[in-house]
């Protein structure tokens, strides 16, 4: 009785970083990182451009038409963000993995995920110091805070195993989920107040945009009390070996670990099957305020209360699937979310210019299986780790969700260039979709999961 008393006191702590950390990619990542690092390069730009030149930006548009240089490069500094998210992504894979592995062998996850955590607030805290022109301050700042974002991330998700037994997992996740959305809609909606009523206290859009970045660090690193608090060090399956280096053993078995995946062809298929709709998942976010502003002419501040309803109706859509996975199971679930999805996309394509409420109803069904459709995967994927791997497979797990993000914005802006409309670019992500349901359907997850040496939990069926 003591030890599901313990271990429920566990997960309740464990869901308390989905609260904490979810502002990183939403306020940070989403919304006021793109807008003031991008506004920030195109002012330095423009000095610089003054200082060589008789006009400030000869075409007049300082973002396409001034350059900012790194290392002797130069490119439009409206193009800033876009490398910088992929230079980003590219210091993950390099470095999450091998984390995995170093926690995956160390006696003090917890102290890990504390580092990672606490070093991700703090970079993203100090990016209220970036002003004026200093936007490599702010690049520096951003590139750190996402790398203790990711790597933090994999070592949460690997406590799963530690905490929940194969029948709570679903629910555990599905939890975790809907209570980040519901945390990063509450800060949201705080610092979006500050931008829309700003004016009246003397905060222009420039210190608004500051004090996101504060509160976001503050708020990552206060709740992130709540998780270390509560959960526990869990003695490894793997342990280093006496008188080696856990970093040592980390590169060693992170080597071992690219070399063995192979054996679990089945996980591999999963994993292959959710970055193909989870790709679809990322672009549909992150192009659907585009889709409203440049093919639905709507204003900004219908725009602004669209992010909040898919914040908040994400919360409830992240409990719905863990009430529906409990009784059909995570692999029929996912696949009826991703119907969900193939519906929703498409009606997007019907919704009329200045139809606000057209929008917002399309903004309720994109966040009735936002959260829902990654936190099952999530879940579902922790039961088809080899014990012993959890941090470094689910390293695997966040540098691929990161290292394929490309391909849906690809096919979003190639479908716009060569049809001229959004309506066909937002249509064309369907695929995404379709192409994951079908798969799912052939990923026998029940041997995936015997594979891997794991429990079947009693929800799945028989010829999953």
């Amino acid at each position: 009785m003591d030890g599901t008393r313990d271990r429920k006191r566990e997960q309740r702590g464990w869901v308390w970083y989905d609260w904490a950390n979810s502002v990183f990619p939403t306020s940070v990542t989403t919304v006021f990182g793109s807008l003031y690092l991008t506004a920030v390069a195109a002012t330095a730009a423009e000095a610089d451009t003054a200082r060589n030149g008789p006009t400030p930006c000869p075409g007049g548009d300082r973002l396409r038409d001034c350059d900012i240089s790194v290392f002797g490069l130069e490119f439009p500094a409206g193009s800033l963000w876009g490398y910088l998210l992929s230079f980003a992504t590219v210091i993950q894979v390099l470095i999450v993995p091998l984390m995995g592995a170093v926690a995956d062998r160390s006696h003090n996850k917890k102290r890990m995920l504390a580092i990672f955590a606490f070093g991700g607030s703090a970079a993203t805290a100090l990016m209220a110091l970036v002003t004026g022109s200093s936007w490599e301050l702010g690049a520096i700042l951003f590139v750190l805070g996402n790398i203790g974002y990711g790597t933090s991330v994999a070592i949460y998700y690997s406590f799963i195993p530690d905490i929940a037994n194969t029948d709570e997992r679903d629910d555990l996740s599905t939890r975790g989920w809907a209570f980040g959305y519901l945390g990063a809609g509450v800060v949201l909606a705080l610092q979006l107040a500050i931008v829309q009523f700003g004016d009246s206290m003397g905060i222009s859009a420039g210190d608004a945009a500051r004090i996101a970045f504060l509160l976001s660090g503050i708020w990552w690193s206060a709740f992130t009390l709540i998780p270390l608090r509560r959960l526990r060090n869990h003695v490894p399956t793997r342990p280093h070996e006496p008188g080696t280096n856990v970093f040592t053993s980390g590169f060693k078995e992170l080597g071992a670990t690219l070399k063995s995946a192979k054996a679990f062809p089945l996980t591999l298929a999963f994993l292959g099957t959710y970055l193909i709709y989870t790709d679809g998942i990322a672009t549909v976010a992150n192009v659907s305020a585009q889709y409203g502003s440049e093919e639905l002419k709507l204003e900004q501040n219908v725009l602004i209360t669209t992010i909040l309803i898919v914040q908040f109706v994400a919360y409830v859509g992240g409990m719905l699937h863990g009430l529906v996975a409990r009784r059909i199971g995570a692999k029929r679930t996912i696949m009826y979310s991703l119907g969900v999805w193939v519906v929703v996309i498409g009606l997007a394509y019907f919704v009329q210019a200045g139809q606000a409420l057209q929008f917002y109803g399309l903004a309720a069904g994109i966040g009735l299986v936002l959260g829902g459709t990654n936190a099952l995967s999530r879940a579902l994927f922790s039961q088809m780790i080899p014990p012993g791997k959890e941090a470094q497979y689910f390293s695997v797990y966040e540098v691929g969700e990161r290292a394929t993000s490309w391909l849906g914005p690809l096919v979003f802006a190639v479908t716009s260039q060569t049809t001229g409309s959004y309506r066909y670019a937002i249509i064309s992500l369907v695929i995404f979709f379709f192409v994951g349901l079908v798969l799912m359907a052939f990923v026998p997850v029940k041997r995936a999961i015997e594979a891997a040496g794991n429990a079947v939990p009693r929800t799945l069926e028989s010829k999953a």
